[in-house]
């Protein structure tokens, strides 16, 4: 994972000193502003319901891209993320109503609706999973540059997905604002909502 941390932090940090300039940005400011991150996706829910990015208009978005089979990162971070997200719900729900936190698989071909359905209802009911073909799948990892690519197969399905790892806030008109530190753990998640959702 240290060769996907170096190319999206390669891709990510220009975009964030860009922002902030020399003296720093002021506070109203998100690090993301003008970032080429983000568009129109179609996907489907657990249920095979399709679902487009444009549903969300009006609300803030958290949008993590992963795979129901990782052994390890991908439920640690979205575990930090839901309970960060759950925090920010406790102490202000009015706001919280306003965000839609997103799982969208990058292994459309073993995680079906049903599959990110279930993983996604495992960490919270506020939680979508969304998956899709993989055509659809590559669109909208490509619209966020989101890496990923298959492992070698050791038989039987059974593979690891190398992708980058990424919680993006956005906003109410699909803009990127931050990356949400879901490698900092919860109270970090609460805090960076609780500084831009509004």
């Amino acid at each position: 994972m240290s060769t996907l941390r170096t190319r999206f932090l390669a891709f990510a940090l220009p975009l964030v000193l860009l922002s902030s300039g020399c003296g720093g940005a002021p506070a109203d400011e998100p690090p993301l502003a003008g970032a080429m991150i983000g568009g129109p996706f179609e996907l489907v829910d657990e249920a095979g319901k399709t679902v487009r990015w444009a549903d969300f208009d009006g609300k803030y978005r958290i949008i993590y891209f992963g795979y129901t089979y990782c052994p390890d990162v991908c439920p640690l971070d979205v575990q930090r993320m839901m309970q960060g997200f759950a925090r920010f719900k406790q102490a202000r729900p009015q706001l919280a109503a306003q965000v839609q936190p997103i799982f969208v698989t990058i292994d459309p071909a073993r995680d079906t609706p049903e599959k990110v359905g279930e993983f996604a209802a495992a960490f919270s009911d506020d939680l979508l999973g969304l998956t899709g073909t993989p055509a659809q799948v590559d669109a909208a990892a490509k619209a966020f540059g989101v890496y990923y690519a298959k492992g070698q197969d050791a038989g039987g399905n059974s593979y690891l997905m190398d992708h980058s790892r990424t919680a993006f806030l956005m906003g109410r008109d699909g803009q990127p604002i931050a990356l949400l530190p879901v490698d900092e753990g919860a109270e970090q998640v609460a805090a960076e909502l609780e500084k831009w959702v509004a």
